[in-house]
């Protein structure tokens, strides 16, 4: 009999005081019985509208129908089907803006806990069975793909699945893009990540690290070693900044600088001799997913946290579930404020000026515009501040790819398949086209750059 219950069942999570002074999990996953209880919240919909939601076409209803039966390793393989990295996405992916926008419990009350459901069978399979993948019969064809965030892991998986030889080449020593430098621990266990790129190893991809395409080798270079097609995946690393004076203060970071040394060189652990600065105050201007991530990671470095953000909070792009989190571990927001100076004293930061903000009429993309309010300004008492403004991708590439368009974001131009580049056998996906998106929508042009490749290979 279906659970009728107008609830999610809720995810257990670390206590907001406790999990502030550390950086583990903050959701701990639900246990077998948990799932099992809220899988029957699922109504086996005969047209699931939840499957349109997902960038990679997870047959959702099924995988639930499996874990409703307490079959978890039936549940894995239906996912895994069409999720490359289901422990990831099960993590990080804003279910409530996809599959589970369109869940029709949610019309008369709270979709079905998909995303929770997804990470949890990720999770049971891993600890309970692991098996790695076997590698296939090759096909004789060599492709090359280009960073090992979530575009790239999954283009190289699609591909390894149907024979291909892939070398996939990142720039840092450790594979796995921005879920290892950008998102942090207490949000996705780099062992999970380590894990997901040891199944692509099992399946014969070649993980070449500290090899940064544009720099140590070229496209150019690629095609002339024998590869057929290349699949770029580098993401949009390029930070933006504000142009405000005092920002090339000691003290000043940008969110992707910042997380990359907490995330992938383990500033916070007491062991790694990582440069950055233990504050008692600090600023995060920016009010996305990357400023929670930032502002969180600053908190349990023992600071005091101020959330800058000029427009309010119903306008943050941020996911809502984040957004509490951080309320709950303390990080104080400042709304309608936006900075106009930071100061310094000796070429550090001891301070920002502010000034206090007003919604007017709505910009191009739908929001009220902040003005400001003459005579509002203030200085917040901060020693660093860290700029979470958006990012754009790095210039290396197409700067060294004859043939290679881009528009006037520097975001590589594709063509109506999404992943087809101006160049003849270079496609792309993810962040690199799109700029700064979630994993779960990369993932989604991993997979559809493997399809575009196979059919051009297939000519």
């Amino acid at each position: 009999m279906a659970n009728m219950s107008l609830k999610k069942l809720p995810m257990p999570e670390q206590d907001p005081v406790e999990r502030s002074r550390n950086f583990k999990e903050v959701a701990m996953g639900y246990t077998a019985e948990m799932a099992i209880e809220e899988a029957g919240r699922c109504l086996q919909c005969k047209n699931p509208k939840c499957v349109s939601g997902c960038p990679v076409n997870i047959h959702i209803p099924e995988f639930i129908a499996k874990v409703a039966e307490g079959d978890f390793a039936a549940a894995y393989e239906i996912i895994s089907d069409t999720n490359a990295l289901p422990a990831v996405s099960g993590r990080v992916c804003p279910q409530e803006t996809q599959c589970e926008a369109l869940c029709v419990r949610g019309i008369k009350g709270e979709p079905v806990a998909i995303g929770r459901l997804e990470r949890f069978v990720a999770d049971w399979y891993r600890e309970h069975v692991n098996a790695m993948p076997k590698k296939p019969e090759t096909n004789g064809h060599k492709v090359a793909v280009v960073g090992s965030g979530p575009a790239g892991l999954t283009c190289a998986s699609d591909l390894a699945k149907m024979g291909y030889q892939v070398s996939l080449f990142e720039a840092f020593h450790v594979a796995g893009g921005v879920l290892v430098y950008g998102i942090p621990e207490f949000r996705l266990p780099k062992a999970i990540v380590a894990n997901e790129v040891e199944k692509l190893k099992a399946l014969g991809v070649d993980v070449e690290t500290n090899t940064v395409v544009g720099k140590t080798t070229s496209i150019d270079e690629l095609f002339e070693e024998g590869y057929e097609a290349v699949f770029v995946g580098s993401g949009a690393g390029l930070p933006m900044f504000m142009g405000i004076p005092g920002e090339s203060l000691v003290g000043v970071y940008s969110a992707n600088e910042y997380l990359t040394r907490i995330n992938l060189m383990k500033a916070y652990e007491s062991g790694h001799d990582t440069p950055i600065k233990h504050c008692k105050s600090v600023a995060v201007v920016g009010g996305g997913n990357v400023a929670m991530d930032a502002a969180r990671c600053a908190r349990r470095l023992g600071a005091e946290v101020h959330v800058v953000y000029r427009r309010s909070e119903a306008e943050m792009p941020a996911r809502l579930e984040e957004v509490h989190h951080a309320k709950e571990e303390g990080i104080q927001f400042d709304l309608l404020t936006n900075p106009v100076e930071i100061l310094g004293e000796g070429g550090k930061v001891v301070g920002m000026k502010c000034i206090r903000m007003e919604l007017g009429e709505p910009d191009a993309s739908g929001r009220r515009r902040p003005v400001p309010v003459e005579g509002s300004e203030f200085v917040l008492d901060v020693d660093a501040v860290i700029m979470s403004l958006g990012t754009s991708p790095n210039p290396l590439i197409r700067s060294t790819t004859p043939g290679l368009d881009t528009n006037k974001k520097g975001c590589l131009i594709v063509a109506d398949d999404g992943v087809t580049t101006t160049r003849e056998g270079v496609f792309a996906g993810g962040d690199a086209v799109t700029g700064a998106a979630t994993v779960i929508l990369a993932m989604g042009a991993g997979k559809k750059g493997a399809e575009q490749i196979h059919a051009y290979l297939s000519k």
